[in-house]
């Protein structure tokens, strides 16, 4: 099925799986007078990541972290809401399950779109009514792969049912409502006081930026407006943040780490590190093998997170971010090569396949600890032969060949020999390194590099701290710096204006907690 006929100027379809900072930033980069540039994604915009945590409380609107994808100033992009099923190298296209009516969209996933079945069942569905989409291929010249990557539970139990996540709108919208309900329900005169303790206690799980960033928001939130809102209520709240690490935010030097765990401290939010959570469930914590509370919505209101070195702990909401897991699609699509693709093929040691290549098994190759493809230094996936037990066959160069038609970008992949974090910076670079080859037709001639621009984190009360290779900034200073980084990064002029405004307006006015 081809749903978009080629346009009457011969052009490229560059194909590009998932609308993130790797695809989004391709797609909008590519010459349009040379590429036809087609986003296959289930999210029908482009997710501003670090704005995320203060749309979660109210200090941005939620269109201030978005930018869609089909719009006025991006007339050249074509956009296929679904999500990539498949994909065959040898006949250069890409099986698309359609997604328009998936409730999933928006909001952080922790297992695929067929999680659980078995590949008899996923193969079985493709023509019974009870899959979610119909599917249909689609052609491409060239593939870019930034399909990112899902949040990581490490099976920790309650997880997927019961904690919020915050790496997209979507979550960022259950957040906001879960802090309002949970105020809400405090403020009932039929909330006993212990429940009234539970609800307001808030637990986020994971020390690392997007962990410590949503602290900050929310201890803002409820020292400039909810102490105001409900002064009954004020004295009740507890933000603690869990990490199984030794300290928070790793990646920032000892003196910046300290300087945000101390601040922490004084603005009365709890950093324990080197705790274990090893569960969430619905309700509050038992007493001596009972529940406490009679009433049903009582019971019910909170949750029970249980940490290892401390019990049973009652709390209102669980936010979890402890890092990534691959991508499904990752591991379903691209375990192997169908058949050998000879006409994408290139031999480090001959522009010519191996004379044994058709008969081989092919696989990508893929990192052995995080499961990333695996690139080389132009961003071109690399296929490696394999025999029929799994293991290599031969060594070296000679033995591999990369796809010149084929790109692996953001979380899901890896430049091999390397060790770049799996950050929006890495990716959006990757992205316009790219574009740029592509547009000028020379990607041979340069090969990838990562430019460190340092790494930031918001702390609260307009403080916060900077990190680059030269230098590095706390309190006030580094705040400003912050704010500007991300104004700037803003993609849409539209949003360059609305993130000033609505900063000033919840300065002037306060932020607004109505719940919809």
């Amino acid at each position: 099925m081809e749903p978009m006929a080629n346009p009457e100027i011969e052009r490229e379809r560059v194909v590009i799986l998932g609308s993130g900072w790797a695809g989004y930033t391709v797609a909008r980069r590519l010459d349009p007078s040379k590429y036809q540039a087609v986003i296959v994604s289930p999210r029908s915009y482009f997710a501003f990541t670090p704005l995320l945590a203060s749309t979660s409380v109210g200090t941005l609107e939620y269109r201030t972290a978005m930018e869609p994808i089909r719009s006025k100033r991006l007339p050249h992009v074509s956009y296929i809401q679904g999500w990539a099923d498949g994909v065959s190298f040898a006949k250069k296209t890409v099986t698309v399950e359609e997604a328009v009516n998936d409730p999933r969209q928006g909001v952080s996933l922790t297992e695929g779109p067929h999680a659980g079945e078995t590949p008899r069942e996923r193969e079985a569905e493709k023509s019974v009514e009870r899959r979610k989409g119909e599917l249909f291929d689609l052609q491409y010249d060239k593939l870019v792969i930034a399909v990112g990557c899902y949040s990581q539970t490490f099976g920790t139990p309650g997880v997927k049912e019961h904690a919020l996540f915050l790496k997209d709108v979507g979550d960022a919208r259950k957040i906001r409502n879960r802090i309002i309900q949970c105020f809400e329900t405090a403020a009932l005169p039929t909330t006993s006081e212990e429940m009234r303790r539970h609800l307001l206690n808030f637990a986020i799980v994971g020390g690392g930026p997007t962990g410590i960033e949503f602290s900050a928001e929310l201890h803002d939130i409820i020292a400039e407006d909810m102490r105001k809102i409900y002064p009954e209520l004020a004295n009740l709240c507890r933000i603690t943040v869990y990490d199984v690490a030794p300290k928070v935010l790793s990646m920032f030097d000892e003196k910046l780490g300290k300087y945000a765990t101390d601040m922490f401290h004084r603005e009365g939010i709890a950093v324990k590190t080197s705790h274990h959570v090893e569960g969430v469930r619905r309700g509050a914590p038992d007493v001596n093998g009972r529940a406490p509370y009679p009433m049903v919505k009582d019971r019910q209101s909170c949750w029970t997170l249980k940490v290892q070195e401390e019990g049973d702990i009652g709390v209102g909401m669980v936010v979890w971010s402890t890092g990534l897991m691959m991508n499904p699609f990752v591991d379903n699509a691209l375990s192997r090569v169908q058949a050998f693709p000879r006409m994408s093929s290139i031999f480090p040691t001959s522009r010519e396949p191996r004379s044994d290549a058709a008969g081989l098994q092919w696989m990508v190759k893929k990192h052995p600890k995080t499961g990333a493809v695996i690139t080389d230094d132009r961003l071109r996936l690399i296929i490696e032969p394999a025999s029929k037990d799994g293991s290599d066959i031969g060594k070296g160069d000679s033995a591999r060949a990369v796809m010149d038609d084929v790109f692996a970008l953001g979380d899901c992949s890896t430049l091999e020999g390397t060790m770049y974090p799996a950050t929006a910076q890495v990716a959006s670079q990757k992205a316009e390194w790219l574009a740029k080859r592509l547009n000028k037709d020379d990607i041979e001639k340069k090969t990838f590099t990562w430019k460190n621009m340092g790494v930031m984190a918001y702390l609260g009360n307009w403080k916060a701290i900077m990190q680059t290779s030269g230098s590095s900034f706390s309190g006030r200073t580094a705040w400003l710096i912050w704010r500007g980084a991300y104004l700037t990064k803003s993609v849409s002029v539209r949003n360059k204006i609305l993130i000033p405004v609505y900063w000033f307006l919840n300065w002037a006015f306060g932020r607004d907690i109505s719940r919809f």
